[in-house]
């Protein structure tokens, strides 16, 4: 209850009650209701700082619980990409070198989706960052398992085509060489027969007389018969499929015609000293995809392992061809 206030009369000599004009107690009110008003904001900023309402309570928990599932994803996603990784890498230098296949380029299997940014309505948010990172590593994990997914279905269709394969590869010897005594001048730098200068032999020779019978190596289809009296020479060029091709060059005479089809072991010339050649001899080539790639590697069909080193140890100790 408001204390009572007196004001003296010196006419008097008494005190009289004052007691406030209407304006006053108007002013009275306003002050105490702007300054309850202040107490209250004051006490409602002071208690949101410091106190969680539970609406927000529960929603830090449930961020919380986010953030860490998204952790939890991130961490698997991470074994997913190495077993990933593995299954890409056995099927790179394991599955495809079986058959001959060349392996998928690395800019495929890691391309990007380019274009517009694919994340822009998970940006503006508290962790806007780990849900991008978590959606784009997502999707990068989703284009090399479709990458991964084609790459099989073209090795299942190399093993279910192995057998037709294996009788197109080059494996034999390309002249009777049963004692290894033909092999002249094997792959590598070699000393040329005219020129006399260091040159890289791509091929293999084989030194044997004229006319002496030459097989083809694989199964396949003549590509060329080229008759020169330069480089190669009379050299005929089989197209055997899978990526393989071979070339038979300084050859005396054909046995075969361009667009035959020819079976591994069949004669298809005879051996002379045709074009840039010193003596007669076989200059073999064998090539994958394009690229001349060493002979050696291709004689598994007729050479056991002591054989095959033997002619290793032989083609590496000759310093000069023959063409």
């Amino acid at each position: 209850m408001p204390k009572q206030r007196y004001r003296y009369n010196p006419e008097l000599l008494t005190y009289e009650k004052v007691s406030p004009s209407v304006r006053q107690k108007f002013f009275r009110f306003i002050t105490y209701f702007i300054g309850s008003i202040l107490v209250a904001i004051i006490y409602g900023l002071l208690f949101t700082t410091f106190f969680d309402s539970p609406e927000e309570r529960l929603l830090k928990k449930e961020n919380e619980q986010l953030v860490l599932q998204y952790e939890i994803m991130n961490e698997k996603l991470s074994q997913m990409e190495k077993v990933l990784a593995d299954i890409q890498q056995r099927d790179d230098n394991i599955y495809r070198t079986i058959f001959g296949a060349d392996p998928i380029p690395t800019s495929i299997r890691e391309a990007g989706f380019g274009g517009t940014n694919r994340y822009t309505s998970l940006e503006g948010y508290q962790n806007s960052e780990i849900v991008i990172e978590t959606a784009a590593r997502l999707d990068k994990i989703t284009k090399k398992l479709y990458v991964q997914s084609k790459s099989y279905d073209e090795v299942i269709d190399l093993a279910r085509n192995k057998e037709l394969m294996l009788s197109h590869v080059p494996a034999i010897q390309p002249v009777s060489n049963k004692d290894l005594t033909r092999t002249a001048s094997g792959w590598g730098y070699r000393i040329h027969p005219i020129y006399k200068i260091k040159k890289f032999h791509y091929g293999i020779d084989f030194t044997a007389p004229t006319g002496t019978e030459i097989y083809a190596t694989g199964d396949g289809v003549v590509k060329e018969v080229i008759s020169s009296r330069r480089g190669y020479g009379n050299h005929v060029v089989i197209d055997h499929g899978f990526g393989f091709a071979t070339l038979y060059a300084h050859m005396s005479r054909f046995n075969v015609k361009k667009g035959q089809e020819v079976k591994r072991g069949d004669v298809i010339g005879f051996v002379g000293s045709t074009g840039t050649s010193t003596a007669p001899h076989l200059h073999y080539e064998v090539h994958q995809n394009g690229k001349k790639v060493n002979p050696i590697n291709y004689f598994f069909n007729d050479l056991s392992p002591d054989e095959y080193d033997r002619m290793i140890e032989i083609s590496m100790n000759s310093g000069q061809t023959f063409d």
